[in-house]
């Protein structure tokens, strides 16, 4: 039996989200992303009964949903094991925490069977084109210097894969689409104490344990304001947010077509001869 690929540390997952509310968290991406879900849900003519937040790391969501659903059920749980039982809840939402699942294929099938037919599936997460700067500028300071790459910044997954997973997980009329986010900071150093500030430092398993060198750092931070500063000498980070929604299957949903049973041809609706496969126009 194969077991699923050990890519985040958990348990340090934890402890740096609880060393970033001792800090101050930094919730910009968090706010903008709950109020665009709450944008979202809006859209959405039906009432929504009882409720799940999958792993967002603060109140943001429950806050800006407060009225708009019935009740979100009161359950704090790993992301990776949901404790919901099959068919018990009307709508499930996360803002910010799928993109560290190790199994998330798993996760959103738990998703889906805890969701009722017809229930909706909405959440947020980090994508994989996010701080490409910070992964550039680390590469070559460390190629130059090291002689070598570490991982340091997440493989985050792409808008496709996404997709995809969500049609594996069995959820009816999977959508995904991105926000990108670019903010402007005064130096990498900047960026970086967000990102702990996010709870959002390297966390993989195959990290390196040691401490960063300072001549590596030092080298970061003159590649990155050298190919992605401004004229005013502030430096850009993108954050790339990823939409997925999803439906639990239910029969008055819409259904694709069965082959052939169109009602028109497609080549009278363009105003166009219509060539038999196999046989080739004339030019």
């Amino acid at each position: 039996m194969s077991q699923t690929p050990k890519i985040f540390d958990r348990k340090l997952i934890a402890m740096r989200r609880a060393r970033a509310r001792k800090l101050g968290p930094a919730t910009f991406l968090l706010d903008r992303v709950a109020e665009e879900l709450a944008e979202r849900l809006s859209a959405v003519k039906r009432t929504f009964e009882r409720a799940a937040d999958i792993g967002t790391p603060t109140d943001d969501v429950r806050r800006v949903l407060t009225g708009k659903v019935g009740a979100f059920a009161d359950v704090v749980a790993d992301e990776e094991t949901l404790p919901f039982a099959p068919g018990s809840l009307d709508l499930a939402v996360s803002a910010l925490a799928l993109q560290f699942v190790n199994d998330l294929p798993g996760t959103l099938i738990q998703i889906r069977c805890a969701l009722k037919p017809d229930g909706l599936f909405l959440a947020a997460l980090i994508g994989g084109e996010s701080l490409t700067e910070l992964r550039q500028a680390f590469a070559a300071a460390e190629t130059e210097i090291e002689g070598g790459v570490s991982p340091r910044v997440a493989p985050f997954a792409d808008l496709r894969d996404l997709g995809a997973l969500l049609q594996r997980a069995g959820f009816a009329l999977p959508v995904t689409d991105i926000d990108r986010v670019t903010v402007r900071y005064a130096s990498p150093l900047d960026l970086m104490h967000d990102l702990r500030r996010m709870g959002a430092a390297n966390a993989l398993a195959e990290r390196r344990r040691v401490p960063l060198r300072r001549a590596t750092l030092k080298r970061m931070m003159e590649v990155y304001a050298e190919r992605f500063a401004g004229a005013d000498g502030r430096i850009v980070a993108t954050f790339e947010i990823v939409w997925l929604s999803g439906w639990a299957p239910h029969e008055s949903q819409q259904q694709p077509l069965a082959p052939g049973s169109a009602k028109a041809r497609l080549a009278d609706a363009l105003h166009t001869t219509e060539i038999p496969a196999g046989e080739k126009s004339g030019r």
